[in-house]
């Protein structure tokens, strides 16, 4: 039996933000995914008569579907502002390691408050 670790892969990574910002952006990506889901319920929802529509209405207005809801608007705001940061990557600019790690940052703050600004137009809305 050998002494060393047989994988040593995971004790070499160390978990940086930009690290985690790459497996968040994937995971909302796919989150996003399962909340297209919903919305086409909700479109065959409208194309079946007012009374599938006002059901579906009741069922979106619980409390695990708003969280649901919620989850999907900051799903897509750290989406949203990670694909532009890779349209950016695209061009060649910010590759650079310090360059990475302050864009990383930058997109977590930037899509926080573009989450803020969209639950205030919701709720703000007369």
């Amino acid at each position: 039996m050998p002494s060393r670790p047989l994988s040593p892969h995971l004790s070499v990574y160390k978990f940086k933000y930009t690290l985690v910002s790459s497996i968040l952006n994937r995971f909302t990506g796919a989150a996003l995914s399962v909340g297209f889901i919903v919305l086409v319920a909700w479109i065959f929802s409208v194309a079946n008569g007012p009374q599938a529509q006002a059901h579906l209405q009741w069922l979106l207005g619980t409390p695990p579907a708003r969280v649901f809801l919620a989850a999907m608007v900051i799903s897509f705001c750290y989406h949203l502002v990670a694909g532009i940061r890779h349209l950016v990557w695209d061009t060649g600019r910010g590759l650079e390691r310090a360059t990475s790690q302050k864009s990383a940052w930058f997109i977590g703050i930037l899509s926080v408050l573009l989450m803020l600004l969209v639950f205030y137009c919701i709720w703000a809305a007369p």
